[in-house]
Parts: structure tokens; C-alpha cells; sequence
């Protein structure tokens, strides 16, 4: 009976050791199977940081090479802007000069002589009012006689009315005497814009200069329509 019984127990034994084997591998598999799990968990969020550390550089160099190209095209156009400016104002002095040359050469080719004046001659400056009363007397403190004036009176009276604020729209020329370019008038004083008187001791020494008196230079404004 005691024999029966051991041969049982070691069969109950054998069938307990059996079945607890089999829930520690199914736990171990589990735990094996969780482990693997974690692993793969965490390799897939690394490889998630590496790529928005990536993406990260990626944008910072982007932004980087973008500041750059901005600003290359914002020298670039200041540059363009620069040349565009000195082309335009080589241009214009390029035509002044251009024009000057060919008013010299029309004047070095004009010997016609002066048509003299013969209107009627003022007895003094009084006769006059204003920027011409400023002119009659300056023109005689110039040295030149009263019977010039009626050529000058008719010379600035056509050139702008005796304005002293007279501008040309279309040439620049500016006040009394029509300068060209205005700021010639600032060899006699720096209120040339405002100061009639600055502006007919400029014309008068431009007239001397080039015609000798006022009735050679409307002599040739006559014939060539300018002075």
C-alpha cells in the first residue's frame, strides 16, 4: 500500500514539476516578449529624435543660406541702383558738355557784325522801376553807358521778364539773365536765388565776357535766338 502510494506521490510530483516548468516559461516567454517589446519602443523613439534633430538643422541651415541670398540681392540692387544713378548723371553732362560745344561753335562761326541800337535812349535810371531801375544802375556802375540799356531791357525782358525768380522748365536755366546751369550765379554771391542784384552783376559780367556789351549780345540773341 505505502509502495502504491509513492508511486502516486511521484507521479503527483512529477505532474506539478511539469506544470509549474510550463507557467515559468510561458512568464518567461512573456517577460521576453515585454522585454523585446520595450526594445523596439525605444529604438523607434530615438529614431524619431534623430530625425527631428535633423529636421531641426536642416531648417536652421535653410533659414541661414535664405539671409544670406537676402541679403546678396539687397547689395546687388543697391549696387545696380548706384550705377544706374552715375550712368544717368554721366549722361546728363555728357549732353551739357555736348550742347555747350555746339553753342561755342555757332558763336566762334557768327561774325555778323552787331546791329546797332537805334530806339529811343533814357535821360537816366529814374525812367525806370524795380529789378530794371536795379539794372540800369548796376549796368553803369559796370561801365557801361545809359544808351546800353534799351538793349539790355529787351535782351532780359525776352529771357524772363525781369523775374528774378524766372525758371526754364525745359532747360534749368534760371532768374534774371536765364543762368545755365543756375548756380554759376554763386561766383558773386550765395543769395543768387533770392537777390536780383546778385543775379544782374552775374549777367552783366557773363555779357561782357562773351558779347562785350549789352547790344552785342542782343544782337546775337536776335540773330540765333539765345545769348
Amino acid at each position: 500500500m505505502s509502495r502504491l502510494w509513492s508511486r502516486f506521490g511521484l507521479r503527483a510530483l512529477a505532474v506539478m514539476l511539469l506544470l509549474v516548468g510550463v507557467t515559468g516559461g510561458a512568464y518567461l516567454g512573456q517577460d521576453r516578449k515585454i522585454q523585446q517589446q520595450g526594445v523596439s519602443a525605444q529604438l523607434a523613439l530615438d529614431a524619431d529624435q534623430e530625425e527631428l534633430q535633423y529636421l531641426k538643422d536642416r531648417h536652421r541651415e535653410f533659414m541661414a543660406d535664405s539671409a544670406q541670398q537676402r541679403e546678396a540681392e539687397r547689395i546687388a540692387a543697391e549696387k545696380a541702383a548706384a550705377a544706374a544713378k552715375a550712368e544717368a548723371e554721366r549722361a546728363r553732362k555728357a549732353q551739357e558738355a555736348a550742347s555747350r560745344k555746339k553753342r561755342e561753335a555757332a558763336e566762334a562761326k557768327d561774325d555778323t557784325p552787331a546791329k546797332p541800337y537805334t530806339g529811343p535812349i533814357p535821360a537816366s535810371c529814374n525812367e525806370f522801376s524795380g529789378n530794371r531801375k536795379t539794372g540800369c544802375a548796376l549796368m553803369i556802375a559796370a561801365g557801361f553807358k545809359i544808351d546800353q540799356f534799351p538793349c539790355l531791357d529787351k535782351l532780359w525782358t525776352k529771357e524772363s521778364g525781369w523775374n528774378h525768380k524766372a525758371r526754364n522748365s525745359s532747360s534749368g536755366a534760371y532768374g534774371i539773365a536765364q543762368a545755365l546751369p543756375p548756380s554759376k550765379m554763386s561766383s558773386v554771391a550765395d543769395d543768387w536765388e533770392t537777390n536780383p542784384a546778385t543775379q544782374i552783376k552775374w549777367g552783366l559780367s557773363y555779357i561782357k565776357g562773351r558779347y562785350g556789351d549789352p547790344c552785342g549780345a542782343w544782337a546775337h540773341s536776335q540773330d540765333v535766338g539765345w545769348y
